[in-house]
């Protein structure tokens, strides 16, 4: 599997060639440099005996037979966009892994078919609102996400027909009724199983995650003619709620709390803070414990505001309720890991994927890969030829459960 391993790499970083930007790794819903994604990946898929087509919403589908015609399917994939100046492995890796899967089946076919999936977008850059891709899968895009206008004022309808595809016939994307399951590998976009010298990990759940935007609103004046007894400065009582949410996301197991943009008004260095606004992300793998977190970092921003005499106010911009995997799925994958010879470790996804999605039709299951340095969505994104090497084992011996039970 070494030399396949290799190969996987390989191809990712030739991928990671095909954008918009040269230099940078940039390539976004249906833009041109996606066209070179599917040939490069329909070729392949083809010398492989797959057949090989592109949806209404420009997701990439490969088809490997099974040995009966009407035989279930298992599908494999992942999303072929990227955010601006990427990496070369986020998403695009999980499509090349099937595709190796099914070369290293060595035109041995199953009691299943095996469709592998490049999805044209998961990532949310150009619309503003991702998945794109798989939300065709499940018969999830409507009229009002094919209006979704981009920059440049071209709606997601737009942007199909400009790619020679029709969105009239989105209804011919979504799943066959006979699929058994999603499995998707991608890398952890973190620092754990790096941190625990382990190659892979076995995901549970996709954390839900809660998205808003709060404003302090105080009193702007003279930075050298107000006492410090008499301001009502929003900046300060911003940057004290920020130490709160550090430390409720610190007692809190599991719990992760960011604080990631700030706008300040009127932001000049010589003038006290008027106006404050706030993003606060906050993610859990139980929507309980996310949401009895956010309430209550909203109740002492709301005691921060009141003591300093300013006010406060709020609004929720995203509530993603927490999507678990599987559990059959994630036990066959754990008995993958662990028969081809790796340690298993559960863990949660702290990203949104296309599982997520994929989920709420079929059962679903993920493997995750280190990622050295724990970096992603930034060019020095990378993976190891071994943890490669280690996903392929396990995921060959996934399919080779199902191809038990089947038999």
């Amino acid at each position: 599997m070494e030399h396949r391993a290799q190969e996987v790499i390989s191809l990712c970083r030739k991928l990671a060639e095909f954008t918009e930007e040269p230099g940078h790794i940039t390539r976004t819903f249906l833009s041109p440099p996606m066209r070179d994604v599917h040939r490069e990946l329909g070729g392949r898929m083809e010398r492989q005996g797959m057949s090989v087509n592109v949806d209404a919403a420009g997701n990439l589908r490969g088809f490997y037979p099974a040995r009966r015609p009407g035989a279930p399917r298992v599908i494999i994939g992942s999303h072929l966009d990227t955010v601006p100046h990427a990496g070369a492995f986020d998403g695009i890796l999980g499509v090349v892994m099937g595709i190796a899967m099914v070369d290293a089946l060595a035109a041995r076919q199953m009691p299943f078919g095996i469709e592998v999936v490049g999805f044209s977008e998961e990532e949310g850059v150009r619309f503003g609102v991702p998945f794109i891709g798989c939300r065709a899968l499940v018969g999830a895009v409507d009229e009002a996400l094919l209006a979704l206008r981009d920059p440049q004022g071209l709606s997601v309808a737009d942007a199909i027909r400009s790619f020679g595809l029709d969105p009239a016939r989105l209804a011919e994307a979504k799943l066959v009724e006979s699929t058994l399951g999603y499995l998707e590998f991608h890398i952890e976009q973190g620092p754990v199983l790096e941190n625990l010298n382990y190659p892979l990990g076995v995901v549970e759940a996709i954390v839900g995650q809660s998205r808003l935007r709060v404003c302090f609103t105080g009193k702007a004046g003279h930075a050298g003619t107000t006492s410090m007894k008499l301001r009502h400065d929003a900046l300060a009582a911003a940057a004290q709620w920020i130490a709160v949410v550090e430390s409720v996301a610190e007692s809190t197991s599991g719990l992760v709390a960011t604080v990631g943009r700030m706008e300040i008004e009127p932001n000049a260095g010589n003038v006290i803070a008027g106006k404050v606004y706030a993003s606060l992300d906050v993610r859990h793998a139980l929507d309980e414990v996310r949401h009895q977190a956010a309430e209550l970092m909203l109740n002492r921003a709301k005691q921060i505001a009141a003591g300093r005499g300013l006010s406060f106010e709020w609004e929720q911009h995203l509530d993603q309720p927490a999507v678990a995997m599987d559990p059959t799925l994630v036990n066959k994958l754990e008995q993958a890991v662990k028969s081809a010879g790796y340690p298993v470790y559960h863990m949660p996804s702290g990203a949104g994927h296309d599982a997520m999605i994929m989920a709420q039709k079929i059962p679903s299951a993920m493997l995750f890969l280190r990622s050295p340095g724990g970096v992603s969505h930034h060019p020095d994104e990378n993976v190891l030829v071994e943890d490669v090497q280690a996903a392929l084992n396990a995921g060959m011996r996934f399919l080779e459960q199902w191809e038990t039970r089947l038999d």
